[in-house]
């Protein structure tokens, strides 16, 4: 255990350069919004003082987004990738300024902020390398062979909106920033009112790497005042956050009949077989369900474990979970940092209290350590938890898991599938075949098996998403890019045009026609 950290602030954050940072917010000179004054985990003193903006200043931003990105559009991809990868460079060289800002803003372990760093650059690299590609035009057949000439393009949609949550500001904050801009679109982020530096850090990096101006604008404030100002501007919104507020996000949209991908709430549940390796399967399922302190969507709250392996895997999980060190450090010395907020904490701590109080037994954990940092909870092990009590069905997004048994793989999979979330599922077992059979079986939008996700959240060229309750749309692979594009149609006719021919009567063109239409078939022509 590692004691609390004092009163911080980071050396390199002089007075100039907060206000360079602060003045990517978009706000009126004379504007008179409240200010937000953000306070740090480790010790619940002041950040920064936030300037906000105005439902005003978010119809700006969106008008001078819309006003540069024509011309955005019109650079080739190669240029526009060229920034990403210059960005991909400065963010790795200069990755310890928003190490510390990202912990000074959420409290995390130092491990789990590089993470961030480590996603954001995979997820940069990765769209500028693949950008190109992932655009290109699509050749398909006409309606007549060798006359007609058709081809899908994609799009930009314009202006797109994006509201990222707290817990992995880097990350959720820029992840999809990057092929939102490399699609030619203008983006208008709105910053958390947790974590706003880290998001105006990177405007700043970005800028550096030769994104013009305007193309990113950064709003904030309320949620109730900028996100619905937001969301009534934009020609498609992006949104990761709860389910609850994810609703709303897509009703709003739906009703300016513009595109969202909602990435939500999950409880996601990890099945542990009767042939998995038991110390493999215990130290995977730490790694998942504690990495950022549990406070994250993917995050594995649910552990299913065969009957025949029970006992030993819930002693090896209780020893894993307890040799966890818990602390406040901006180095690499403690696995598990602080939880964000006080209301993280409460409900936390609502849950176990909640499962305790009606008969479960927490195994490992179970209490806040304020001796430790004032929002530092113990990484937690419940057994014996029951459908009445909160901790079964409602995600509680803090180091908590629950372990429950099942005796058949069939059993394994309802089980896996309770509930209306969605997200991420692991499975743990040395016969990989089945394992990937019974994944198919499972609800959620990705499945890692022999690993708790971040095999499938960390691999780029392919989806993450949601189902159910845990959302629409995906982030990452060639979605990730598209969404942010419209399809469009481009249809050449040459030499004749369509329709009834010259000197051919109505009766006579149906008859031609559908000769062809018999002749195609027959051809095994599409």
């Amino acid at each position: 255990m590692t004691s609390t950290a004092s009163t911080y602030r980071p050396a390199w954050l002089t007075p100039d350069r907060e206000a360079d940072l602060l003045r990517w917010v978009v706000r009126a000179p004379d504007g008179d919004g409240p200010a937000l004054t953000p306070v740090a985990p480790y010790d619940l003193q002041p950040t920064v003082t936030l300037p906000t903006s105005t439902a005003d200043d978010v119809e700006n931003a969106v008008g001078r987004g819309r006003a540069v990105q024509p011309g955005w559009h019109q650079t080739p991809v190669r240029q526009r990738a060229n920034v990403m990868l210059a960005f991909h460079d400065l963010l790795v060289d200069r990755q310890d300024e928003v190490l510390d800002l990202i912990q000074w803003e959420t409290g995390k372990g130092r491990l789990h902020a590089w993470q961030e760093i480590a996603q954001v650059a995979t997820i940069a690299r990765h769209y500028g390398r693949k950008a190109k590609a992932y655009l290109a035009d699509n050749p398909v057949r006409g309606m007549v062979p060798v006359l007609t000439k058709v081809k899908e393009v994609r799009v930009p949609k314009g202006v797109v909106g994006i509201i990222s949550p707290w817990n992995y500001p880097l990350y959720l904050g820029v992840g999809d920033v990057i092929p939102a801009l490399l699609a030619g679109n203008a983006v208008v982020s709105k910053a958390d009112s947790q974590t706003p530096l880290t998001l105006l850090w990177t405007r700043a990096l970005l800028a550096e790497a030769g994104l013009p101006a305007d193309l990113w604008q950064v709003v904030a404030g309320a949620g109730s005042v900028v996100g619905n100002a937001l969301i009534e501007g934009v020609d498609y919104i992006c949104f990761t956050g709860s389910t609850a507020t994810g609703r709303r996000v897509g009703e709003q949209a739906g009703r300016r009949l513009i595109g969202a991908s909602l990435e939500l709430g999950g409880k996601n549940p990890l099945i542990v077989r009767e042939d998995a390796d038991i110390t493999k399967a215990a130290a995977g399922t730490v790694m998942a369900a504690f990495a950022n302190t549990g406070q994250m969507c993917i995050a594995i709250e649910r552990v299913y474990v065969h009957d025949a392996v029970y006992d030993a895997f819930r002693d090896a999980v209780v020893a894993a979970t307890q040799a966890q060190s818990i602390g406040q450090a901006y180095d690499f010395s403690v696995d598990l940092g602080s939880l964000t907020s006080q209301a993280q904490l409460d409900a936390v701590s609502a849950h176990v209290e909640d499962a305790r109080s009606k008969g479960a037994t927490v195994l490992a954990g179970g209490r806040a350590r304020p001796d430790l940092g004032p929002l530092c909870y113990e990484p937690t092990v419940l057994e014996g938890v029951t459908e009445e009590m909160e901790v079964c069905d409602e995600e509680t997004f803090g180091p908590v898991i629950a372990l429950y048994r099942f005796g058949s793989d069939a059993e394994a999979v309802a089980l896996a599938n309770r509930g209306s979330y969605g997200l991420s599922a692991s499975i743990w077992s040395k016969d990989t075949g089945r394992a990937e059979s019974l994944a198919q079986r499972i609800r959620a939008g990705a499945v890692s098996i022999n690993d708790g996700a971040a095999a499938a959240a960390g691999s780029v060229e392919a989806g993450m998403g949601g189902m159910g309750d845990s959302g629409l749309g995906r982030r990452h692979g060639a979605e990730g890019i598209r969404k942010y594009t419209e399809s469009q149609t481009i249809a050449t006719q040459r030499l004749i045009a369509l329709g009834v021919p010259e000197r051919k009567t109505a009766e006579q063109f149906v008859t031609l026609t559908n000769q062809q239409l018999k002749l195609f078939k027959k051809l095994g022509l599409r």
